[in-house]
């Protein structure tokens, strides 16, 4: 079984004491090729040096919005400069995750907007594939995708994804929204949760075309290891179950979104 966890945290200091195990296990469980997302300006540079060291893991880096009030205007010229110079990095292959995060609210809106908006810009300027996060705020997310990439199509196929729209939790019509202007959705443990009722319906009704599967280790562990700490080894559950309910074979259904997160990644 070959799969793709295309969004983890590795550099987290919850796997300070056990990372070399820890990616070991990842490999032993199936997983060929991971994605490691760096989300401020101070994991940038751990997450390149783990693409470095390891050649199935790739980075993705970006500023997410709960950093907004940190990076404004000013700062910005500063960090966008670094971000640019690590994205020309042949193992840096998107930008991300960023977005809009309407349920903690560490920040105001218009930060928020501010911080989406410039990485927006940068993703479209290096044509650079994105990871978007988005929680509680998928009106003002598909406004601003909507404006950045309006063209649409309603195939299921997606040979050059747009982005991701990481750890999706909207409703059915935000897929199709997200699906209509090129984007693929990243499903993770709460699909596994029995209380993922309307999730759950959603992947029933999502084309394999346009699924990518996620750990966001070391958070969100599936429902067999509620109460743990996630890791990359465990997208085998999440595999499994998606698989089921989508009625294919599990070693089917994982090279399936593999392939999807190599069109994503460009790899």
């Amino acid at each position: 079984m070959s799969l793709t966890d295309t969004h983890a945290h590795l550099a987290d200091e919850k796997f300070d004491a056990d990372r070399q195990a820890t990616i070991e296990r990842a490999q032993a469980a199936g997983v060929s090729t991971l994605i490691e997302i760096a989300e401020s300006p101070n994991t940038w540079d751990a997450a390149v040096q783990l693409a470095e060291t390891y050649p199935f893991i790739y980075a993705s880096i970006g500023i997410h919005p709960h950093h907004a009030h940190e990076v404004g205007p000013a700062e910005w010229l500063t960090h966008s400069a670094k971000l640019r110079k690590l994205l020309q990095h042949p193992k840096v292959v998107a930008i991300g995750e960023f977005g809009l995060d309407y349920y903690r609210m560490r920040n105001t809106k218009e930060q928020q907007d501010f911080l989406f908006r410039e990485q927006l810009k940068l993703a479209r300027e290096l044509q650079k594939p994105i990871v978007i996060h988005c929680r509680e705020a998928h009106e003002d997310t598909q406004k601003a995708l909507k404006e950045f990439y309006p063209d649409t199509t309603y195939v299921p196929e997606c040979p050059s994804p747009a982005g991701v729209i990481h750890c999706f939790s909207g409703s059915w019509s935000d897929a199709q929204t997200y699906m209509m202007h090129g984007f693929l959705l990243g499903f993770d443990g709460p699909v596994t949760y029995p209380s993922s009722k309307q999730l759950q319906e959603v992947v029933v009704r999502m084309p394999v075309e346009r699924m990518v599967l996620e750990t966001d280790s070391p958070y969100l562990p599936p429902q067999t290891h509620r109460g743990q700490r996630n890791e990359p080894a465990h997208l085998a559950a999440i595999a499994e179950a998606i698989a089921t309910s989508k009625r294919k074979p599990t070693p089917e259904f994982s090279q399936m979104t593999s392939q999807n997160a190599r069109n994503l990644f460009r790899l």
